[in-house]
């Protein structure tokens, strides 16, 4: 089987899964607000809110911003599970619905 040379980095997101990536790129970039190790990750999700603004159907993200936002998305469900196991009633229903969130946008848009 022949690798590709050259992926397709171009997505279409629905209104809803465009408000999520937004809100959790603009959570990401407060909790990186004050770090100065985090200058690539920064512009990274800078750049993702700006096309997530932009009225395109086809959003076109780099190799980069692509990396990042998966590699985010994951270690935010890792850390989500590892709540759950000693979380309350109310805060478990909140995060399941975050982690599901999460889940499905990794399954219909970023999974290999």
């Amino acid at each position: 089987m022949k690798k590709k040379l050259f992926k397709n980095y171009t997505f279409t997101f629905d209104k809803n899964e465009k408000r999520i990536l937004k809100t959790f790129c603009n959570q990401a970039l407060n909790q990186m607000a004050s770090d100065d190790r985090y200058v690539g990750e920064a512009r990274a999700f800078n750049s993702i809110i700006e096309k997530l603004d932009s009225s395109a159907e086809e959003i076109k993200f780099t190799k980069d911003e692509k990396t990042r936002l998966v590699h985010n998305l994951k270690a935010n469900v890792q850390g989500y599970e590892e709540q759950l196991k000693s979380a309350g009633f109310f805060k478990r229903w909140f995060i399941k619905s975050a982690m599901n969130q999460y889940k499905l946008l990794i399954e219909n848009h970023f999974s290999d």
